[in-house]
């Protein structure tokens, strides 16, 4: 079993971000645009009235993960149909974020998206927030073959993909019971703080190593230690 310690952040060198609440504040309701337009899909596709479609909609990301899931699952819908149509968005919403600009600018290590959202969305986003430069990698929905969060398929891809070695391995996240398979793979974890119920479940679990009210904060102070740590220590002339 892995240490539910966590490793010091001096010693990590890949950094796996979640993106939609965690690389922006949950506070400018992006994913409201998303939520409507999950529904306006479903009530189209399906020939359900909003209602109806709202209430299927939470059914499915209760009962399959996420809504998609169980549109594939049970309406045989195709996924980038869905995809390609909710994450049309209006990114204006997502403020800027000087601090985390910089902040992930100069942290050392690799840089990793990991999102139940399509590359398009991440990209789109990355963007829009200043910060693609940053990042070497994204790992999607699609890469998980479909299976969403907690769902081990996109972690073990993401591993493959990028030759990530979990022990110094931090994965950064909104929802709580998404980093209990990081920590089991054993990597270290970092808990975005949110108020929203799905969001908080499972956050009193000994997998989250930290606990995350200000991103930008978190990981310049992070790339602060580790440079501390990196400096060689001065020789003493006397």
């Amino acid at each position: 079993m892995p240490s539910t310690t966590g490793r010091p952040l001096a010693e990590i060198e890949t950094w796996i971000f979640d993106l939609d609440n965690t690389l922006y504040p949950a506070s400018c309701r992006l994913f409201d645009q998303v939520h409507a337009l999950m529904t306006r899909f479903i009530a189209d596709r399906l020939d359900l009235s909003a209602e109806a479609a709202l209430g299927l909609q939470k059914t499915y990301f209760r009962e399959h993960g996420t809504t998609l899931r169980g549109l594939m699952t049970v309406n045989r819908v195709d996924p980038d149909d869905f995809l390609g149509y909710v994450h049309e968005i209006d990114l204006s919403c997502v403020p800027p974020d000087p601090v985390l600009v910089a902040a992930l600018a100069a942290l050392p290590g690799r840089k990793i998206v990991h999102t139940n959202g399509s590359v398009r969305h991440a990209e789109r986003l990355l963007d829009h927030l200043g910060i693609a430069g940053s990042f070497c990698g994204i790992v999607d929905i699609a890469a998980a073959g479909y299976e969403p969060k907690p769902g081990l398929a996109g972690y073990r891809e993401l591993l493959r993909r990028h030759h990530v070695t979990p022990s110094t391995a931090l994965m950064i996240e909104d929802m709580a019971k998404n980093l209990v398979p990081a920590a089991q793979l054993g990597m270290t974890t970092a808990w975005v703080r949110s108020s929203i119920d799905w969001a908080t479940a499972g956050s009193a679990g000994d997998h989250i190593h930290h606990v995350v009210d200000d991103l930008g904060g978190f990981l310049r102070a992070a790339a602060s230690h580790r440079r501390s740590c990196l400096s060689p220590t001065p020789i003493s002339s006397s």
